[in-house]
């Protein structure tokens, strides 16, 4: 009967493979951690409320800054003009998200929710937070904050998408 190898604290979490020096690289550790929380994100939100993440984000933001601009989510989420009205099209067309155009400057435009919109994200955040609870059960709250805390930091070191 062959020999099951120890479990290590520095293998990979599936495959068991030895990390080695990857265990201390955090890049890597991010992409292991992402596999995680997309798994639960396409179980929670995702197939249940056809919703892709960036389109999920995109709803989140436009929902905690409605009158916001377009340029202000690409500039966000660190993509171009271009992409960014492809994603707002696509959730205007399932009448999740509307344009208005400003009072003082005729050729920019805010963007709300729709009711339709503000509903579908609130009950995906809730459901959203609701499996991550459940998921990464092994981390107390005070390891949870800390984390998103630590996560948090790391992505204010990014610079400013220009243009």
């Amino acid at each position: 009967m062959p020999q099951k190898k120890p479990t290590r604290p520095d293998a990979t979490p599936a495959g068991r493979l030895v990390e080695a020096r990857l265990h201390h690289v955090m890049g890597y550790q991010l992409a292991q951690a992402t596999i995680a929380t997309t798994l639960v994100y396409m179980r929670e939100v995702g197939d249940p409320f056809e919703l892709r993440p960036v389109e999920y984000t995109i709803l989140s933001l436009i929902n905690e800054n409605p009158d916001g601009s377009a340029a202000q989510l690409a500039q966000a989420l660190s993509v171009t003009a271009p992409n960014i009205t492809m994603w707002i099209d696509k959730l205007e067309g399932r009448g999740l998200v509307q344009r208005t155009r400003s009072e003082t400057d005729k050729r920019a435009q805010h963007l709300r929710l729709t009711d339709k919109g503000a509903t579908l994200v609130t009950q995906a955040t809730e459901k959203l937070l609701l499996g991550e609870r459940e998921a990464f059960a092994h981390l107390s709250e005070g390891e949870r904050t800390i984390l998103i805390e630590l996560l948090h930091k790391v992505a204010l070191t990014r610079p400013a998408r220009k243009g």
